[in-house]
């Protein structure tokens, strides 16, 4: 059996999660066996084995002491229409003996069986690791479940293997990571997040109801539409601030599935794991398949709570590098100067540009490789354009460096044109069904990363690019969706195995390019926020949030981000005005308050830049790196999310050992005359004594006073009035 930690450690074949420093909290059972427990970061999640063998899921909430009488009983049948079997509460559950809720596994035996009845056989407790063995009561099929709990937030990892020990093959059409049972309720709401490109991360609340809610992804990628993430709070008990939240992520960057809803009693059931759609497995004999890992948690402190627990827990055992992960540097992007009109000497002077203003890594995007002058060709040729760079990437690396730069280039590895040297040499190694249409999406499609030879091709291109040149970080973008989503080169009943295999090898790739050079950084994009995830997560540095970053859009875009995921991984990007996205015109200032809410870029074309411009730019550059640290690796209180019937919003970001905090205030319009209230911070030391100051250097308004306890800001508060549209303000205090 492998461990959860052990799956957590196999990165380049598994899950893609490092897990850098996880230390997992208490795992008990009684001596029997017949009650399970996982106690961490104040949060007790328990199952038990009732009579008839089957585990039962029992309590999953606030602590409980360790003599709390739990105890799994199995059912009496309901009625003819609800037999024992389907009403059993089960911690996973086979698609058998009439379940009529959502499975966590669906199997096809070579006879044609489709019943089957997993019960519990044992469990082994290691170290911090739970795993737990289920068997089918007649054939030999294994379901192992891995646990494990994070001590200090209570967030639980959980997956599942299957394994055949038949001597014939088992069709495996559906399995799920996990599945979790909440207690009968009809006042819970499911909250959840969606949009499409350029309008990523909005936030969704419905009730949950016997009509199932199913979150999902069929585009091979986890896309733009639904991410997998879910969020549980009970009607009118659920808040920021205060009420139970139940809450997780799938770790999986392609096709999911995750479902929520109400079973025949009432009782909410909530699953995830890979999509069944366009997916089977025919698992051979004695071969066994893994899930990805589901992280879930709980809070009894509201949304901003939970959401402040898993940011956490994704810091110290997602990010690479974990706790000693390095703070996000200024970068500077050069694709809206240039698009694919990449020149050395063009280059080289927006370097220059950019060093002035305090960036830290100049990256070059699309139009330095092959035959690339727009998308219709060149993708797939990964070597330096001698028209554009005649000798090479060194003289710019160079230049960049001596700036006092890192240099970082832009790749698109899993995509090719048509119109490519190596689509002509290898055209069958895209996704493709023979004799049917190869549809093209931005003039590209997409490469069978599940071919071995595809893999392998493209890991030494790119250790090559690195090893041939200084980069120390890699745009690694993914500009489209599956279509014909074929595999002709192996045998039709193991096609499928597509959905699963081109992940895995995607993560082999990432994880052995870093494996190859340590100091190697990665940013994940995908169109924007097209494959963010805890899968990709584990092994990229930083997240491309979204193509649109116009300031205020991009305030509620990150306000549906860091509901999920961390805001030490959200790169914001400071661009021109009038924004592409919509057109909207606001000051360098109010650019700037906005992306320094997360990891500061600059994407504007600083050749059309005057000298107040750079000033500006110069300030705000170097306040920003005063306090990044607060930002990317301290807790965020979202004190007035933006909202589209608030004239304002404001975040503040409060340092680990709550000495230094920062506030961002945001007006989108003000009218009338507006009487405002005042902003309280929250999460400060009650006691101490905070001094405060403009973060630009700006004189503080009148009716804020220079220096008071944590006590006196959270409860008085600020209440400074901005006038005008699209005005910001940034207020650091300092004990």
């Amino acid at each position: 059996m492998r461990s959860l930690r052990s799956l957590c450690l196999a990165a380049t074949v598994f899950t893609a999660l490092a897990c850098p420093g996880v230390l997992w909290a208490k795992v008990s059972a009684t001596a029997d066996g017949r009650v399970m427990r996982l106690d961490g970061g104040g949060v007790t999640y328990a199952m038990g084995v009732d009579e008839q063998g089957y585990i039962q899921p029992l309590y999953w909430g606030q602590a409980l002491d360790e003599k709390a009488p739990l105890i799994a009983r199995h059912p009496t049948e309901l009625s003819g229409f609800d037999p024992a079997g389907s009403i059993t509460a089960q911690e996973y559950a086979g698609q058998g003996e009439g379940l009529v809720s959502e499975p966590g596994i669906k199997a096809v035996f070579a006879d044609g069986n489709r019943d089957l009845v997993l019960k519990y056989r044992g469990h082994k407790i290691s170290g911090e690791t739970l795993t737990v063995e289920l068997a089918d009561i007649r054939r030999p099929l294994t379901v192992t479940l891995h646990y494990g709990i994070d001590p200090a937030t209570g967030v639980i990892a959980r997956s599942a293997s299957v394994r055949n020990g038949d001597s014939k093959p088992v069709r495996i059409d559906q399995i799920a990571a996990a599945t979790y049972t909440l207690p009968v309720g009809n006042d819970y709401r499911l909250r959840y997040l969606t949009g499409r490109h350029a309008s990523e991360w909005s936030q969704v609340e419905t009730p949950v109801t016997p009509a199932l809610t199913v979150l999902e992804s069929r585009r091979g990628s986890t896309g733009h539409g639904n991410q997998p993430w879910f969020a549980l709070v009970k009607d009118g008990k659920g808040s920021e601030t205060d009420g139970p939240v139940w809450y997780g992520a799938l770790a999986w960057s392609g096709s999911f599935r995750l479902s929520v809803g109400l079973d025949n009693l009432s009782r909410v059931r909530i699953s995830g794991g890979y999509n069944p759609y366009d997916f089977s497995w025919a698992l051979k004999p004695g071969e066994s398949l893994d899930t990805p890992i589901f992280y879930t948690g709980y809070s009894s402190k509201g949304m901003g709570d939970a959401s402040r627990r898993f940011h956490a827990f994704q810091r110290a055992a997602i990010i690479p590098g974990g706790a000693k992960v390095k703070i996000r540097p200024v970068l500077y992007n050069s694709w809206e100067a240039t698009t694919f009109n990449v020149t050395e000497a063009g280059q080289m002077a927006l370097a220059e540009k950019a060093a002035k203003i305090g960036v830290e890594r100049f990256v070059v995007d699309d139009g330095w490789f092959g035959a690339r002058d727009d998308d219709k060709a060149g993708l797939g040729d990964w070597t330096v354009n001698p028209r554009k760079f005649p000798n090479g990437l060194k003289p710019l690396i160079d230049r960049v460096k001596a700036l006092g730069m890192d240099f970082g280039l832009w790749v698109e590895p899993e995509m090719v044109n048509v119109d490519s040297d190596l689509y002509r040499a290898h055209p069958d190694w895209v996704l493709n069904f023979p004799d049917r249409p190869r549809t093209e999406g931005r003039n590209q499609l997409v490469l069978n990363l599940a071919r071995t030879d595809v893999r392998d091709h493209l890991l030494a291109v790119l250790d090559r690019l690195v090893a041939q040149n200084d980069i120390a970080f890699l745009k690694w973008d993914y500009n489209r969706n599956w279509t014909e989503a074929g595999w002709p080169g192996v045998p039709p009943e193991d096609q499928q195995r597509v959905q699963v295999q081109y992940i895995r090898n995607l993560y082999y790739i990432l994880s052995e390019l870093r494996r190859r050079h340590p100091g190697l950084e990665i940013e994940g994009c995908s169109g924007g926020g097209g494959r963010i995830d805890l899968g990709i997560m584990g092994l990229t540095d930083q997240s491309w949030t979204s193509d649109n970053t116009d300031p205020y859009d991009r305030l509620i875009i990150q306000d549906g981000f860091t509901q999920a995921y961390a805001p030490s991984i959200m790169m914001a990007w400071v661009t021109d005005s009038p924004n592409w996205a919509n057109g909207r015109e606001t000051s360098l200032d109010y650019r700037f308050l906005s992306a320094m809410q997360g990891s500061l870029g600059i994407g504007a074309n600083l050749d059309h830049w005057q000298e107040a411009d750079f000033a500006t730019a110069r300030t705000w550059i170097a306040a920003y790196k005063s306090i990044r640290d607060i930002v990317q690796r301290g807790d965020l209180y979202r004190i007035a999310p933006p909202r589209p019937d608030a004239a304002s919003s404001a975040t503040f970001h409060v340092s680990p050992d709550k000495r230094r905090a920062v506030l961002f205030q945001m007006l989108h319009s003000s009218s009338f005359r507006d009487n405002v209230e005042a902003l309280h911070p929250e999460g400060l030391d009650p006691l101490r004594s905070y001094r405060v100051r403009m973060l630009n250097g700006s004189a503080l308004p009148d009716d804020v006073p220079a220096e008071a306890s944590g006590a006196y800001w959270m409860e008085q508060g600020l209440r400074v009035k901005l006038k005008g549209d699209y005005k910001g303000a940034a207020y650091l205090f300092e004990s």
